[in-house]
């Protein structure tokens, strides 16, 4: 059985102080997202939706949609989401992430589960209406070497080969390589062999990353009916022709984006820059950004140029040449999706913020932004651990020093602490201040001065203390700090590193049908899971 606790993302000392400020609902946000996510929030946003999302589009997404499953064995509960799909009253709720190698972190999940639960929730609670997760496939993008490895027990699994152009057309050559390396590092057990068919079954049966992808995720949460969409479709992109007219021409985002960030700064750091145009143009082995010079529209690190003539002709004639940016992506996600939310890490919400006015402007509605499901997975021997170490949870999120610090300074014999001290020593150089407005000022400057050179010196005395008890509690030094490390590797947060397969070993299915039946999208709180 699974134990369930969580603490506020506030606490955890992992989140920015723009996502921490939308959470507690801080004036200072509000200008920068439309509704919240809760259900007051939904229920407005379906309305909004409702008007907005025409027919003509909803037909168009349920026809390229199944264009793009056809070649996949589609489960009962997908199946009957995209046919929920045509009806007027079915919503989407959207995350999107790369096509990291077999997932790559284990946030993948907890981005899609975090859809799949909304969707669920939202079920419950608006019975008239339907709700669709929806994985958006990052096949556009060009960043391979953010995707190229995972990692598995201290080892990075990494697939070495050159990439031009959309990781999505990347053929799964060389993936056998990986596949051997993996295989090995297993080991033998029913659920290594589970994942092992998986790995093959994804990469080495598939001919390019977006189809290995598909099915991945596919197998992973095809049960839940998770719908998976890749936006690099020529007909899905006709239905953002006046967007990308409009950004060629008039350089919308550019403009309204440079405003909000021109407010924003002033509180939060920036999370994006935009550039006068936000597109990229997109061929085979070729994805390179579109630029503005000398009254021609130029690609860059090609002889490729256009009049504004011939590049709004090649708009109509080839849409599916105008690949969307991080800024412009968005946008085409909610013009071509009966979408309610959006739901990402505290890095992506951070530049959706930057995109309410841009939104405003073209007059699409701004989605809901919901901050995704984050998650500690606690084994039940590391439970057993913190127990016996006396780590509580708000321990546990401290700094890896700061936890090795104050756990010795528990288990001391001796006080490391010279609060006493310090006050009894303020307490004389305050008699030496007063001696000193009978005589001359440079004597308080010099009490001033010894009374600095005193408080360092027991600071030092301190320190030095506490270095020598960690050397006596070395054993416990020792197991706070392999553990902390195992929990936070690095220092960072766990869902950043570690790949599900190191989960999937151990749990088997158990680690997916647990993750969806304690994780609360709208709780709004780190989640702590010892399975």
């Amino acid at each position: 059985m699974i134990k369930h606790k969580s603490i506020p993302f506030q606490d955890t000392g992992f989140f920015t102080k723009i996502i921490c400020d939308y959470l507690d609902k801080k004036k200072e946000t509000t200008q920068y997202y439309d509704q919240f996510p809760d259900l007051k929030g939904f229920e407005k946003q379906i309305e909004y939706k409702r008007i907005s999302f025409s027919k003509a589009s909803r037909k168009v997404l349920v026809s390229q949609l199944r264009k793009q499953y056809n070649s996949f064995e589609v489960s009962a509960a997908t199946k009957k989401n995209l046919d929920l799909l045509t009806k007027d009253n079915t919503f989407t709720i959207t995350t999107g992430h790369q096509l990291n190698l077999f997932t790559g972190p284990l946030y993948f999940l907890y981005k899609i589960i975090t859809a799949i639960n909304l969707s669920k929730q939202l079920m419950k609670n608006f019975p008239q209406d339907n709700f669709v997760p929806v994985y958006w496939m990052a096949t556009e993008d060009h960043d391979f070497e953010e995707i190229q490895f995972f990692n598995y027990n201290n080892n990075k699994i990494k697939w070495q080969r050159e990439l031009k152009g959309a990781v999505g057309d990347l053929s799964t050559d060389g993936l056998d390589k990986v596949f051997e390396e993996f295989s090995y590092l297993l080991g033998q057990g029913n659920n290594a062999r589970k994942l092992k068919i998986l790995f093959q079954k994804s990469y080495l049966e598939h001919n390019n990353l977006t189809d290995a992808t598909r099915y991945l995720a596919n197998e992973l949460f095809g049960l839940f009916g998770l719908v998976i969409i890749d936006g690099n479709d020529r007909l899905l992109k006709t239905e953002f022709v006046p967007y990308i007219k409009d950004e060629l021409v008039h350089h919308i985002s550019f403009n309204e984006i440079t405003k909000t960030n021109n407010s924003l700064e002033k509180q939060y750091k920036i999370q994006v820059n935009p550039r006068e145009i936000n597109l990229f143009y997109l061929k085979e082995n070729l994805r390179e950004r579109i630029i503005y010079k000398d009254n021609l529209y130029k690609i860059n690190n090609t002889d490729l140029e256009f009049t504004e003539e011939e590049i709004l002709q090649e708009v109509d004639d080839y849409p599916e040449r105008f690949s969307p940016n991080v800024l412009t992506r968005p946008l085409y996600e909610e013009v071509i999706l009966p979408n309610l939310c959006y739901i990402g890490g505290g890095g992506e919400l951070a530049y959706w913020f930057e995109l309410k006015r841009y939104f405003e402007k073209v007059r699409i509605p701004f989605p809901i932004l919901l901050l995704r499901n984050s998650v500690l997975l606690i084994s039940k021997k590391q439970a057993q651990k913190l127990i016996k170490l006396n780590i509580s949870l708000n321990d546990l999120f401290s700094k890896h020093d700061d936890l090795i610090n104050k756990k010795v300074r528990d288990n001391s014999e001796i006080k490391i602490d010279f609060s006493e001290q310090k006050a009894r020593l303020n307490k004389i150089f305050l008699e030496l201040e007063e001696i000193s407005h009978c005589t001359d000022k440079s004597f308080l400057g010099a009490v001033k001065a010894q009374q600095k050179k005193q408080l360092n010196g027991l600071d030092n005395l301190e320190k030095r203390l506490l270095r020598a008890q960690k050397r006596k509690l070395k054993d416990l030094v020792d197991r706070i700090s392999i553990l902390h490390n195992e929990l936070f590797p690095k220092g960072g947060l766990q869902e950043r590193v570690y790949n599900f397969s190191e989960f999937y070993k151990e749990n088997g299915a158990e680690l997916v049908n647990g993750l969806i039946n304690n994780l609360d999208p709208l709780q709004l709180e780190f989640d702590i899971l010892e399975i």
